[in-house]
């Protein structure tokens, strides 16, 4: 029974195969949300946070993921407004609002004058896919990572997510949960590097995967390597060994300013899909 307002609850177990069907309405979009579905079956103490469905007739329409990311799931604008207002019954803790533009918009200017000023707004990402082999060749020494990478492959992160974000993961005590994370994706076999001896030169990772998509993240090329082409044949690679062996479908999110990168992608085979909308405290 809803007794919330606007038809928005917390989801639950029970609520799996429903959120799942949402979901893929648009499958690649909804990587993130789709991953974190099935990797906690929607369980709020696995989640460590919650997904909100809002419903209509009984119908689940729309959804939310709130934990240290939020990010709507198939809202419309009026969605969004009620998952803001009721993410206004409560002080905010999430770092990062991400998702589909027009969402996340509508989300941000209901709470902006409770929420404070956030430390970035990065209104216009193109989300590109790729579901087809490469236009161009992949780099054969690209690889997955292994244990015996950490130490060549760690300062590589770091200096990724500091150059991304704008502030370390290693600030305020967060080294040794972000070294955890690294060493997770090694394990689950989602990073992948190229080396040249003891030097990294080109380096992904797949942040989260379904049966339908993987999403990538994290690409870099160090500042003394790049104009070399080493990111083309490099994600060509990643696209060659993703789509065999983790999900059909290869997308990623990339800052609108970010022309180098874009031009990467696109030389690769990647095409525009959707626009994503990031809001960072």
């Amino acid at each position: 029974m809803l007794t919330t307002r606007h038809g928005v609850r917390p989801l639950g177990v029970a609520d799996l195969d429903a959120f799942l069907a949402l979901t893929s309405r648009s499958p690649v979009v909804n990587v993130f949300a789709d991953h974190r579905a099935r990797t906690t079956n929607l369980e709020p103490r696995w989640l460590g946070g919650e997904m909100w469905g809002r419903f209509e007739g009984g119908d689940l329409v729309a959804a939310c993921h709130v934990g240290a990311n939020l990010v709507p799931v198939e809202a419309s604008a009026d969605d969004a407004r009620a998952f803001a207002e009721r993410a206004l019954t409560r002080s905010r803790s999430v770092s990062t609002i991400v998702g589909p533009h027009e969402a996340v918009e509508v989300f941000w200017n209901t709470v902006a004058s409770s929420w404070g000023r956030p430390r970035e707004l990065r209104w216009r990402q193109p989300h590109l896919q790729i579901d087809g082999a490469p236009s161009v060749e992949a780099h054969p020494d690209v690889r997955r990572t292994t244990r015996a990478d950490f130490e060549l492959l760690y300062p590589a992160c770091v200096a990724m997510y500091t150059e991304e974000v704008g502030v370390s993961p290693e600030t305020g005590g967060g080294a040794e949960l972000y070294r955890a994370r690294v060493q997770q994706l090694i394990s689950r076999g989602w990073s992948f590097a190229r080396f040249e001896g003891e030097e990294l030169v080109f380096k992904a990772e797949v942040a989260c995967a379904s049966p339908y998509a993987a999403q990538i993240q994290g690409v870099f090329v160090p500042r003394e390597r790049r104009g070399e082409g080493l990111a083309v044949s490099g994600m060509a690679a990643v696209v060659d060994l993703v789509r065999r062996e983790i999900a059909p479908t290869v997308s990623l999110y990339v800052n609108e300013w970010n022309t180098p990168a874009r031009r990467a992608y696109e030389r690769v085979g990647f095409r525009e899909s959707a626009r994503f909308s990031t809001v960072m405290f």
